[in-house]
């Protein structure tokens, strides 16, 4: 499955891009990914599920 890459920052509200490389096989659900916001410079840890899968 593949991250999104990009998400809504919960701290500000701005744009938050992958910081995570996925692995060859791809991500799995369960697996913890980073993103960086732009606008504040927060770091997001999310736990991916099936729901996350980025649109295809």
């Amino acid at each position: 499955m593949d991250a999104p890459d990009a998400i809504t920052c919960v701290e500000c509200g701005g744009v938050a891009h992958l910081s995570s490389f996925a692995p060859h096989e791809g991500f799995e659900p369960g697996d913890i990914v980073a993103y960086a916001c732009e606008d504040c410079n927060h770091r997001l840890d999310v736990v991916l599920d099936d729901s996350d899968a980025a649109e295809e």
